[in-house]
C-alpha cells in the first residue's frame, strides 16, 4: 500500500484556544510570554499581532512600546501538549494513527483511508474545513513523506497535496528550515547563500556531511522517503480494528444497530481466518460534536460468532448517546484469544461447559447482571475446607480432581466461618439449638460428628468435628466445633455452609 501522510499546522495554537474561551479576546491583538534571564519573552501571538509587527521572541515590553494596546498574557507550560493531544483525537475519525507534533502540529498517516471520504481532495478538505469551524487557525498539506508534508504545510504556497512520487520536485522552491533543521544549520546555510534546497539537494554527500553534519542528509533522505521515519501513535492501534465512517450523522438506535453488524461481520471475518476468537470488544462513537461515546463487551471464552456478540453489544445500545449524530464507528478486539478446534460430533448431545450455548448464556448474564455477579469454582486436593475449592475466570481451565460425593458438603459454603451459640444434650452429642444472627433454630435432624483435622504441614491449630443439622423449618446447616469438648467451655461453635 502506498504510504502516504498529512500535517497539521496550527499557526496560532495557544491564543486560538484562549481566544475559544474568552470570545471578548478574539480580534484584539495578544501574546503569550514567559520569563526568560528577566525579561517576559513572547511564545505565541495572534495573527493581529503579528499584523503589527509583533513576534514569537520579541520581549514583550518592547511589543507593548510598539502596540500599546497589546494584552500579555502568562504562558501555560505544557498548554500546546496537552490542546494537540485532544485535537489528535480528535482526528483519530479520520485516522487511527495520529502523532503529537509539538508545539504546533499534528501528523495523520492517512495510508488506504482516503478513499472512505471520496479522494484525497475531499479527505484534505474535510479535514482542514472541521478544524477551521472550531476556530483554529489550520493548514494542512499531503505527501508521500512526512518531511515533505510538513514542509509544503509551513512553507508551500502553490498546492497543499503533492502527488506520489514528486516531493522531490516540491522541495527545491522551498528554504532549508522546510527541512526542520536546527537553526545554527540553517543559519549557516544561509550565510553561504543557500537560500533554498535546490542550492544543495544535488551537492556531494561527503560535502554536506562535512559542512553541516548528518542531521541535513537525515532529514532531507527523510523528506524524499529514502530514509523511513519512526512515529509514536498518540493511542496505540490494536491488531483486530475495524472502522465504518457515515455518509451522514447517524442519530438512531437502528442505525447504531445496523454499524455494530457490520463492524462485527468484517471483524470476525478477520478473527476466523487467523484462528483468533474474541474476548474484550470495544465499541467507538465518534460523535459530530466532538465528544465520544463508548461500550465495551467482554466473553467468558473466544469467539467469532456475530449473532453472539451482537446481543451482548444489543443490551449497551441504550446507553449511547449519539446527540447531533455520529459520523464514525469503531470496533476494536482489544483482547484476543486463539480459537481451539472442537471436533464435531456424529449424533447431537450436549458437551457440558464446552457447549456454545452454555458459555453464550454465560456472556449474557454477565452482561446483565455483571461479570463479578458470575462464578466458577473447581475442586482442589485439600481436606480443610477453605483450601478444598478454588475460583476459576474461564470455562476452559480443566479441575485436577474429580469432586468428592463420599461425604455431604454445602452448595454454599462461607468464606471464613461464623460464630454461633450452642446447646447440646451432652458434650459430644450433636446440637440441639444453635443461635445465628440472633436467630434461634431448633434442631430435629442430624449427621455426624465428621471430624477434619488440620493440614498440619501448612499450620498448627485445633481439629473440628462437623455435623450436618436440619432445622425446624426443613433448613440443613453445616456447623462444627472447634477441638475437643472441655469443662472450661473453651470450645467454640460455628456454622460454615448451607446446604441445598
Amino acid at each position: 500500500m502506498q504510504k502516504r501522510f498529512v500535517t497539521l499546522w496550527f499557526r496560532h495554537l495557544l491564543t486560538d484556544w484562549l481566544a475559544l474561551r474568552k470570545p471578548e479576546l478574539k480580534g484584539v491583538p495578544f501574546v503569550f510570554a514567559t520569563p526568560d534571564h528577566g525579561r517576559m519573552v513572547i511564545t505565541a501571538t495572534t495573527i493581529e499581532a503579528e499584523l503589527q509587527g509583533i513576534n514569537v521572541g520579541m520581549v514583550a515590553a518592547d511589543a507593548k512600546a510598539i502596540v500599546p494596546s497589546l494584552q500579555v498574557v502568562d504562558d501555560i507550560p505544557g498548554k500546546d501538549l496537552k490542546l494537540l493531544s485532544l485535537l489528535g483525537e480528535w482526528c483519530i475519525r479520520y485516522t487511527p494513527f495520529v502523532t503529537v507534533d509539538l508545539p504546533d502540529g499534528l501528523i495523520l498517516d492517512i495510508s488506504g483511508c482516503t478513499h472512505l471520504w471520496g479522494d484525497e481532495r475531499s479527505y484534505l478538505k474535510e479535514v482542514v474545513t472541521r478544524l477551521r469551524s472550531k476556530g483554529f487557525d489550520v493548514r494542512g498539506a499531503m505527501a508521500d513523506t512526512v518531511g515533505t508534508a510538513w514542509a509544503i504545510a509551513r512553507f508551500g504556497k502553490v498546492k497543499p497535496i503533492i502527488e506520489p512520487g514528486e516531493q522531490a520536485e516540491a522541495l527545491l522552491s522551498l528554504p532549508p528550515e522546510a527541512l526542520r533543521l536546527d537553526n545554527r544549520i540553517t543559519e549557516r546555510l544561509q550565510k553561504l547563500g543557500l537560500r533554498n534546497i535546490r542550492s544543495f539537494i544535488h551537492m556531494q554527500r561527503s560535502a554536506l556531511r562535512r559542512r553541516f553534519g548528518q542531521q541535513l542528509l537525515l532529514r532531507l533522505d527523510q523528506a524524499l522517503g529514502n530514509e523511513q521515519e519512526l512515529l509514536q501513535p498518540l493511542q496505540p492501534i490494536e491488531a483486530y480494528s475495524e472502522r465504518l465512517p457515515c455518509l451522514e450523522p447517524i442519530r438512531t438506535a437502528i442505525g447504531i444497530e445496523i454499524a455494530i453488524k457490520q463492524l462485527l461481520e468484517m471483524l470476525c471475518l478477520r478473527l476466523k481466518q487467523d484462528g483468533k476468537g474474541l474476548r474484550t470488544a470495544i465499541f467507538k462513537c465518534y460523535r459530530i460534536d466532538g465528544e465520544l461515546e463508548q461500550v465495551s463487551i467482554g466473553t467468558s471464552s473466544a469467539t467469532y460468532h456475530i449473532s453472539h456478540l451482537f446481543k451482548l453489544f444489543e443490551l449497551k445500545i441504550a446507553t449511547i448517546t449519539p446527540a447531533l449524530g455520529i459520523e464514525l464507528f469503531v470496533m476494536e478486539a482489544s483482547k484476543t484469544e486463539d480459537v481451539p478446534l472442537v471436533q464435531e460430533g456424529l449424533w447431537a448431545g450436549s458437551l457440558g461447559l464446552e457447549a456454545r450455548a452454555v458459555t453464550e448464556l454465560i456472556d449474557r448474564l454477565a452482561g446483565k447482571v455483571g461479570a463479578n455477579a458470575i462464578h466458577r469454582y473447581l475442586p482442589v486436593a485439600h481436606y480443610w475446607p477453605e483450601r478444598s475449592v478454588k475460583a476459576v475466570g474461564t470455562l476452559q481451565e480443566k479441575p485436577q480432581m474429580s469432586w468428592k460425593s463420599d461425604k455431604p458438603r454445602p452448595i454454599w459454603l462461607l468464606d471464613k466461618p461464623e460464630r454461633i451459640e450452642v446447646t447440646a444434650l451432652i458434650p459430644d452429642s450433636p446440637p440441639m439449638l444453635f443461635i445465628y444472627k440472633s436467630k434461634v433454630h431448633q434442631i430435629r435432624k442430624a449427621d455426624g460428628p465428621e471430624r477434619i483435622e488440620r493440614e498440619w504441614w501448612l499450620e498448627n491449630g485445633e481439629h473440628r468435628d462437623y455435623y450436618s443439622v436440619e432445622d425446624a423449618a426443613g433448613k440443613r446447616y453445616w456447623l462444627f466445633r472447634s477441638g475437643h469438648y472441655s469443662d472450661d467451655k473453651s470450645h467454640q461453635w460455628f456454622i460454615h455452609g448451607f446446604f441445598a
